[in-house]
């Protein structure tokens, strides 16, 4: 079974849709380790609002935390510290998406950042979204992914900026597996729309 996390180049690029179109696709659950943020309107809530099929299980976080803020300043003003150790992946028999918190290196705790929570067995797709400094945060990213030697795969999201997205294929040689266009709304409609267009790729993950 396929384990694919989640990662961004930054905060708002467009994780959470991109989750819910290959959770969709794949028919797999949906985790997000560390939630930080309304908990009465989380990430979680959104999948379980964009994605169709009856297959899916939406597991609970590790950590729940009431802030919007990077995980370790949110942990501490909920008085909690997050362990590492505390964060394993639910136990299931299906595929499994698991969806970050911001950037790969957004702090958990004094030691840990999202990078630590990525196990050496995850495939890792990247979600680009095209602004002034995406390509270097996009370098960046996949460098580090690459470099500790992880499976990745860039998803972009955002209109066709051509010469963009060529030196970032060019300059990291990972797979693109395709786009996620500028769309008025993103509903359970729109979201199996994508599902079934990057179904195949997904598939051969």
């Amino acid at each position: 079974m396929k384990q694919i996390f989640i990662t961004g180049i930054s905060t708002g690029v467009g994780k959470t849709i991109a989750s819910a179109i290959i959770t969709e696709a794949l028919e797999a659950d949906y985790w997000k380790p560390v939630q930080a943020g309304d908990l009465q309107h989380t990430d979680s809530h959104k999948i379980k609002e964009l994605i169709s099929n009856t297959k899916s299980v939406v597991h609970k976080s590790a950590y729940e935390l009431g802030t919007p803020m990077s995980p370790h300043a949110a942990a501490e003003i909920d008085g909690v510290h997050i362990e590492r150790n505390n964060i394993q992946a639910p136990a299931t028999n299906n595929h499994l998406v698991i969806e970050g918190a911001g950037g790969l290196l957004v702090p958990l705790n004094d030691e840990d950042t999202i990078l630590d929570i990525i196990m050496p067995q995850y495939k890792v797709v990247v979600v680009s979204r095209h602004y002034l400094g995406s390509i270097n945060q996009t370098l960046l990213t996949v460098g580090w992914l690459q470099n500790r030697g992880y499976d990745v795969s860039i998803l972009f999201s955002g209109n066709e900026h051509t010469t963009t997205e060529e030196i970032i294929s060019k300059k990291t040689g990972a797979p693109i597996l395709g786009r996620i266009e500028e769309e008025g709304v993103f509903d359970k409609k729109v979201i199996k729309k994508y599902a079934n267009l990057l179904r195949p790729v997904l598939v051969s993950l």
